[in-house]
């Protein structure tokens, strides 16, 4: 009989001491556990903090200026891809040449916001100051483009074909947009498929304007404004739907330097060509009043 008790009390003791320990690691638990609402919440402020950061606009103040009653040389690629014969497809080797150049030679690349207040809003930038674009979105853009401009800590702005992004092998992936945006590099409208817009009747227009610009918002969390025109074709009805869509700014395929003379949608590029030399290259930012013919 005193052994069964025994056993009765040994059985209620080790019960017991089971339970505080349970209760113990319970609310020790409590304070090491993630909450994962607050661990999403907590990402998305360190994702937009991050997107905030790298697209952050500059002030640029002192010595050495220019104001919009100049120019700005804004330069164009396509493809940053050998291939003969395709005056589209810049070796990577020349454009690290070319962005060596601008890095030894002081140049500062600015962004879409920057160069856009400088022409709408007369803010200064640096005298020798270059904007940097791309067409269509090429994947090489990711492989081959981007590694350069983060060796030298440039700004660029690829101008995409929204139709083509997650669904095309040779362009650029979501996933490769969102990384190169974070690191500073503006993504920005060239319409759905590539359009060629003066022949598109005036609401046609509208729609591809709409759609990859509200496509490109909802993948990047961000306001859309900038254009390029596909084979730097437009009309009259082309910048009427460009303002009703909310774009602010477009550019033309047209040569020569960027300014406010003939208005904020009819804007000109500098043309890189992989046939160009490197003095050529110099030439065309040396003389905004540069002669293509030469």
């Amino acid at each position: 009989m005193v052994h069964k008790k025994f056993l009765i009390i040994i059985t209620l003791i080790l019960f017991a001491a089971a339970a505080i320990c349970g209760i113990l690691s319970y609310k020790g638990g409590i304070g090491n556990r993630i909450n994962p609402e607050n661990s999403n919440s907590e990402e998305k402020n360190i994702n937009k903090k991050n997107n905030q950061n790298s697209l952050k606009d500059r002030t640029f103040t002192g010595k050495n200026l220019k104001y919009n009653n100049q120019s700005v040389p804004v330069l164009y690629y396509h493809s940053i891809e050998y291939e003969k014969g395709n005056e589209l497809r810049l070796p990577k080797e020349k454009f690290r040449e070319q962005m060596k150049f601008l890095k030894e030679n002081g140049y500062t690349t600015l962004t879409m916001n920057e160069l856009y207040d400088f022409l709408a809003h007369d803010k200064p930038v640096p005298d020798k100051s270059v904007v940097i674009t791309f067409d269509d979105g090429y994947r090489d853009n990711y492989e081959n483009a981007f590694p350069i401009l983060k060796e030298f800590g440039f700004k660029a702005t690829i101008f995409i074909i929204t139709s083509t992004i997650d669904k095309e092998e040779d362009f650029l992936t979501s996933n490769q947009l969102k990384e190169m945006e974070r690191y500073g590099i503006d993504i920005e409208s060239h319409t759905v498929n590539h359009d060629k817009l003066d022949r598109l009747s005036y609401d046609k227009q509208l729609y591809t304007l709409k759609n990859s610009k509200e496509f490109l918002e909802k993948l990047l969390n961000r306001k859309i404004y900038y254009f390029a025109y596909p084979y730097g074709e437009w009309n009259e009805n082309t910048i009427k739907a460009l303002k009703n869509a909310g774009y602010k700014m477009a550019f033309t395929t047209e040569s020569g330097w960027a300014n406010k003379n003939k208005g904020l949608y009819r804007l000109n590029r500098v043309y890189v060509s992989a046939n160009h030399s490197m003095a050529e290259f110099e030439r065309r930012l040396a003389n905004e009043k540069y002669d293509i013919s030469e």
